[in-house]
């Protein structure tokens, strides 16, 4: 009797942590792939280009990279998410990087999300990453107009629950209804900055 044999799947699609034929796909395009993963405490981007010895890193940014450039308040959130991509796009940029494809892994596409605002932010660094204008969040979402409008809204009615969900831009100094010039200003000092450190 003939014994049936059996290939082992990789690891990482065992563990369900890499889609091998997108990458595949992605891989065909011949360009660098601009990945985007994100987590609890934010977004975090990297240009990757393939080697057959392994993957090398071009450009990477993240929710610290922000930090060190003035952003007090929350990672998490849209604004900080566009000005994680947008730091990588200046990276990339001085790397030479003219042109990406987008690789979000295994999350799942959701329009306006803050996978796209870091995809916004990364293309209007000057890299062409092809994508649709739909999926991308409008300007004043990436500004932080809707956290100032909850903020006046939550702060008219519940004193201290605004307290409370905003703690931490309180304890930064910086009042939630102000977040989006707050957001001007860490996003001028990204596009001026020679260096990121």
């Amino acid at each position: 009797m003939r014994m049936k044999t059996f290939g082992v799947a990789h690891r990482r699609r065992r563990e369900g942590r890499t889609d091998y034929r997108q990458r595949l796909r992605l891989l065909k395009a011949r360009k660098p792939r601009l990945v985007i993963r994100r987590s609890s405490g934010g977004v975090s981007c990297q240009v990757v280009e393939y080697r057959s010895e392994g993957d090398r890193v071009i450009a990477s940014a993240g929710p610290n990279d922000i930090k060190s450039k003035g952003w007090k308040v929350s990672t998490g959130n849209v604004p900080a998410a566009y000005l994680v991509g947008l730091a990588c796009g200046v990276e990339a940029r001085k790397k030479k990087v003219k042109e990406a494809v987008l690789d979000i892994g295994l999350h799942v596409s959701t329009k306006g999300s803050r996978i796209y605002a870091c995809l916004k932010g990364f293309s209007d660094a000057g890299i062409t990453v092809p994508h649709s204008e739909e999926v991308l969040p409008d300007e004043e979402r990436v500004r932080g107009s809707h956290i100032e409008a909850f903020a006046a809204k939550l702060k008219a009615e519940n004193a201290s629950m605004y307290s409370k969900q905003f703690s931490g831009y309180l304890k930064a100094k910086l009042r939630p209804e102000a977040v989006s010039k707050h957001f001007e200003e860490t996003r001028k000092k990204l596009v001026k900055s020679k260096t990121l450190s």
